[in-house]
């Protein structure tokens, strides 16, 4: 396929037959096509020129939110143009139609089912429908991790002080022996009381990569539901949500698939929508819809529509081509430090266990104080993480981040280690 032509579908996969557009609109497909011949410094030096970065500092937090690339900023602009200029008449007679058109591209795309996956605002959301309407009774049983997401935790204690539900609490270390020391780690807590297991896909604190598939699987021979916590997961690293047969996974679609924010997304298995109730109550009475399980009013529509352009970059960009990138940068700066005095890896080095996200410490250094020296001595944003048995800053650069930056950052570490602090 020539440039022309190859431009040419990437522009048809926008968002333009998906609305009625106006003359007054001109929707924009990916303005510039990289030839597979580019080298891959030439290749990841084009797609830096497609962010606008601030010149202040390096950023390594990306885990939070992902800084939009050009060519979706600039449909989700015209989005926000289209729907404000349509106003009542877009919501009225698209918005809907439009929603279910995404959410098919984005079941599809992620291996679940349209009719099991439906758009959210974000993983918290997404995980907090589960936890809040799952049908639990006095002294049913949870179990988590104390890595796992701080909210996600909270909204447990909330239905143990609401509905008596007993939680378990597991501690996964930093660098497991096997998947089994992890699954057995779930398994030793469970009971007959037992009937909801939350486990991260990836543990936000340090990247590390759980075997979602062997917990599920344990879980599933005791009859127990297993959520999966996925917000770093989704347009991060090649996987498909059917590989795992778990119950739900939430993932957020503002970090790493890096739409606008206000975009998440919620799978659940067929045979467990009627289970849970809804945040919000809904005219929608048909309890196998899950439809019924993301009514939560007017919200930001053309967020939704950005969701679609985001798929049409990281299909350009292609997402095992991604997935090795992320993970060649996390390498680049964790295996240059792994062996230096008084640094500490708090992260997997194994390919299956980690990739684009990393969590480094010093000792006897405190991981907010380390966060400061980095950020104000020498211009390198991170964020400080101090809970569980994970003292340090996480590390999350993006396909936008050069080796000049992670030198930068490699030096920086270095030259902290050896007692260089202020």
């Amino acid at each position: 396929m020539n440039k022309r032509s190859f431009l040419k579908t990437i522009r048809n996969l926008s968002l333009a037959p998906l609305i009625i557009p106006t003359k007054q609109i001109n929707y924009i497909g990916l303005k510039e096509i990289l030839p597979k011949k580019l080298s891959d410094q030439k290749l990841w030096e084009e797609i830096r020129s497609h962010y606008k970065l601030k010149p202040n500092y390096i950023n390594l937090e990306s885990g939070y939110y992902n800084i939009i690339p050009k060519p979706i900023l600039d449909n989700f602009i015209q989005h926000v143009k289209m729907v404000n200029y349509e106003g009542s008449y877009y919501m009225r007679n698209n918005q809907v139609d439009n929603k279910d058109k995404i959410t098919k591209r984005l079941a599809s795309v992620f291996g679940s089912k349209s009719d099991e996956l439906c758009i959210t605002r974000n993983t918290t959301e997404s995980l907090d429908l589960i936890i809040s309407g799952f049908p639990w009774k006095k002294n049913d049983e949870a179990i988590f991790a104390r890595q796992d997401y701080g909210t996600m935790r909270s909204m447990f204690e909330q239905i143990s002080e609401r509905y008596g539900v007993v939680n378990r609490i597991i501690s996964i270390p930093n660098h497991p022996e096997s998947d089994e020391e992890i699954v057995k780690l779930y398994e030793s807590k469970i009971t007959s009381k037992t009937k909801l297991i939350m486990v991260c896909h990836m543990i936000n604190i340090t990247g590390q990569i759980l075997p979602i598939k062997k917990i599920c699987d344990m879980a599933h021979s005791y009859g127990i539901d297993v959520m999966v916590d996925g917000a770093h997961c989704v347009g991060h690293f090649n996987f498909k949500i059917s590989d795992f047969n778990c119950d739900y996974y939430g993932s957020s679609l503002h970090k790493w698939l890096a739409t606008p924010l206000g975009a998440g997304l919620l799978h659940v298995k067929k045979n467990k929508i009627s289970k849970i109730w809804p945040l919000l109550a809904n005219s929608n009475k048909n309890s196998n819809d899950i439809k019924r399980l993301n009514h939560i009013g007017t919200h930001p529509v053309h967020t939704d529509l950005a969701i679609n352009n985001s798929i049409d970059y990281l299909e350009w960009i292609g997402i095992k081509r991604k997935e090795k990138r992320l993970r060649y940068i996390k390498n680049y700066w964790a295996k240059r430090l792994k062996n230096i005095k008084n640094i500490v890896i708090n992260t997997p080095f194994e390919e299956h266990r980690s990739c684009g996200i990393g969590n480094i410490g010093v000792k006897n250094i405190a991981p907010n104080k380390l966060a400061d020296i980095l950020m104000k001595k020498y211009k390198i944003f991170t964020v400080a993480i101090n809970e569980g048995n994970v003292k340090g800053c996480r590390i999350s650069p993006n396909i936008f981040t050069n080796v000049d930056e992670l030198d930068k950052f490699v030096d920086s570490m270095v030259s902290i280690s050896r007692g260089n602090l202020s």
